[in-house]
């Protein structure tokens, strides 16, 4: 339940406001937004209803507020007495009025732009967290920074890895209790990842728990290492091992326990990572740690031996459900294997799991031990083997909701996806360029070839959690869609990868309003109250992961500039977005004069260090375009890329893992690309 402003902070943890920025506006009664999910349950359901299924159409823009960035933004808004707190791309930290969308100030970490070579999935940040006057973030290159939540400036700072290894922070911190907790990303770079809890009041660690085993030969920080280690083989230490938590928490501060999901191997492959088989503890798992100290209470793995790149790190909710007459304390989670799971939080209990897309990696759950039945044509050892959901998943970060009024669960799909998963029988550890162990030289069958290459689809999916069963389901024209609320006024607001951000009626899916974005949503929307008027806000800007890879079958996505938009009732605030990207085929600046060897070998090379950032095919989604270099850059190609002439623009260099000829090689990938694209359709060459 939200409750009005009263004069005790110390109820803020169930969102209460408390204080104003303005004395002359003691009196203001707000209902805030004040942690990532809302509240410790991270349900993202706002009790304000002001918004309706009836007025909804009134709903208008009350402001917006350019960021001047092209990456994407991801971040969930805290909202705390009239102030949002918001991160933009690079871990840029924005405080606004939220009335008036004027910004009060700007915290920039100045990470360092050459960070970009170890980030899999852009120069992104998830948000900030909120604790008695200060803001906390987790910047790129590792650090915790504490930042008084008035003035903006830094109040402390730590180091939470060393920025040496592939490691990365993107996502939002949690607070529990006296300790604000982080993890960090970084799998797909050959790291070993673990959680991290540092006081409050000063930035001192307070425990740090590790996600999967080290080397053996230099001992184990705990028993529960000692366990996992029992179920890796080989030296599987040597590839980082992975597991990292970067995104999803949520604590419950009644049990003291705090539950992270953790991610994927590294490398993704069970052959390359542990030889002889084994569950590989704790991959795509959910750990329950008690939070006072960091020791594992109970885990749950929701992909043994992961061979996929399913991770467990999508977002996880508490709710109490009553399940065969009984009323359960449950955690669910509906990660990227395609299965929603609902869990007893307590014990660990599997209570169900049902798929909420098409799976072809599993012929479903076990219903004693909520064992995935893995299907046999989902892993042939070093084989090629083609699987549903693709490694981007059935549900990624996107945060989804759960209303109570309802009893359903709104996530964010991707349905039909399919990924051919190669082994490279050459892989070999490394911690400085990505770390997947995929055959980039791969020359069997295509996608196409295997399937007739179906249409994968997107939609927003209303899950009943109990009856472990869809109530309804809304498709769109995109395969990408955003983070989702709900509301008492019986509705959902979310945003698509087209730049629409739209309102359903929460009980059948419904389509009540929509809004032109002017760029693709990823972020979650958050609702809040000033005074009388209920505000709807989120964050626009298309990129991410995906976006920045811009592989084919996404639809009609739009990339463009990033900004703030915050919606009122009979809001009327004109809105005209930029325009961005290139409407012509690119006219290439030279010959490629390349034989189809040199070619070859480049596409390979790009596929290595160039797509994650520029796009499949070198067709780039919210950055620069190669195809459309112009003959300048071209003459500086090689400086560029190896000698990092733009890294202060975020193009960093490879110098140390790429020779003179090798740029050579990818610089003549590039120019042909260039050139088949200039006789074709625009849209119609990402093969």
């Amino acid at each position: 339940m939200l409750l009005r402003r009263i004069s005790l902070c110390s109820l803020f943890i169930i969102l209460v406001g408390c204080g104003s920025n303005d004395s002359d506006e003691s009196d203001v009664d707000y209902v805030d937004w004040p942690m990532h999910g809302l509240t410790n349950e991270e349900q993202r359901f706002s009790t304000l209803s002001d918004i309706n299924e009836q007025t909804v159409s009134r709903l208008g823009l009350a402001w917006s507020l350019e960021l001047g960035t092209t990456r994407g933004l991801e971040a969930t808004p805290l909202v705390i007495d009239g102030v949002i707190y918001t991160t933009g791309a690079w871990s840029v930290v924005h405080a606004i009025d939220a009335r008036s969308g004027k910004r009060l100030w700007t915290f920039d970490p100045q990470v360092p732009k050459s960070r970009a070579r170890v980030l899999c999935c852009d120069a992104i940040n998830r948000g900030v967290a909120y604790d008695n006057g200060r803001v906390f973030v987790g910047t790129l290159d590792g650090r915790l920074i504490a930042i008084d939540a008035t003035s903006g400036s830094q109040v402390w700072e730590t180091a939470t890895f060393d920025p040496a290894r592939g490691y990365s922070i993107t996502g939002a911190p949690r607070i529990a209790g006296n300790l604000v907790v982080i993890g960090n990303g970084g799998a797909e770079m050959g790291v070993r990842g673990y959680v991290s809890a540092y006081k409050v009041d000063s930035g001192k660690l307070a425990w740090r728990t590790y996600t999967v085993p080290g080397d053996p030969s230099k001992g184990f920080e705990s028993e529960a290492m000692e366990r996992a280690a029992e179920t890796w083989t080989g030296e599987y230490w040597r590839g980082g091992g992975g597991g990292t938590a970067w995104d999803s928490m949520v604590y419950d501060p009644e049990l003291d326990l705090l539950f992270v999901g953790t991610g994927n191997g590294a490398p993704w492959y069970r052959n390359l990572r542990s030889p002889g088989g084994g569950d590989n503890l704790y991959l795509s798992s959910i750990l329950a740690l008690r939070a006072s100290d960091g020791e594992l209470v109970w885990y749950f793995q929701t992909t043994p031996g992961d061979h996929w790149d399913f991770t467990a790190t999508q977002p996880l909710m508490l709710a109490d459900l009553v399940i065969d007459d009984a009323t359960r304390k449950v955690i669910m989670q509906a990660p990227k294997n395609g299965f929603f799971y609902v869990i007893d939080r307590e014990t660990g209990q599997f209570l169900s799991a049902e798929p909420f897309v098409k799976t072809t990696w599993a012929e479903g759950i076990d219903p004693v031990t909520g064992r995935p039945i893995e299907a046999s044509g989902a892993y042939a050892g070093m084989e090629p083997v083609l699987v549903s959901p693709d490694p981007t998943g059935a549900h990624n970060w996107y945060p989804m909701a759960y209303s109570a009024d309802t009893g359903l669960v709104y996530i964010p799909v991707r349905d039909e996806t399919v990924f051919l998963h190669r082994p490279d029988p050459d892989w070999q550890p490394n911690d400085s360029h990505r770390n997947e162990g995929i055959d980039r030289r791969y020359d069997g069958p295509l996608l196409g070839e295997w399937l007739g290459a179906a249409p994968p689809v997107g939609r927003l999916v209303a899950w009943n959690p109990v009856a472990q069963e869809a109530a309804w389901k809304t498709d769109f024209p995109v395969l990408e869609s955003g983070g989702v609320l709900a509301t008492a006024g019986n509705l959902v607001f979310q945003g698509r990868s087209d730049g629409v951000f739209a309102a359903y009626r929460a009980t059948d899916g419904k389509s009540l309003w929509e809004f032109d974005a002017g760029t693709g949503i990823m972020a979650a929307p958050v609702s809040f109250s000033i005074g009388d008027t209920q505000y709807v806000t989120v964050m626009a800007g298309w990129g991410g992961g995906i976006g920045l890879i811009n592989p084919p079958g996404l639809g009609p996505v739009k990339p463009g500039y990033g900004r703030i938009l915050t919606f009122a009732l009979d809001a009327d605030e004109p809105f005209d977005a930029p325009n961005f990207g290139n409407s012509e085929p690119p006219v290439p600046a030279r010959a490629s004069n390349a034989s189809p060897e040199v070619i070859r070998e480049g596409q390979a090379l790009y596929d290595s260090h160039c797509f994650g950032c520029h796009g499949v095919m070198a067709v780039a989604g919210p950055i620069k375009d190669l195809r459309y270099a112009t003959a300048e850059v071209h003459d500086q190609f090689e400086a560029i890329v190896r000698g990092g002439a733009r890294e202060p623009l975020g193009m960093p260099g490879f110098g140390d893992l790429i020779t003179s000829e090798q740029v050579q090689a990818i610089q003549a990938f590039v120019l042909f690309r260039a050139e088949q694209s200039s006789i074709s359709e625009m849209g119609d060459d990402a093969e």
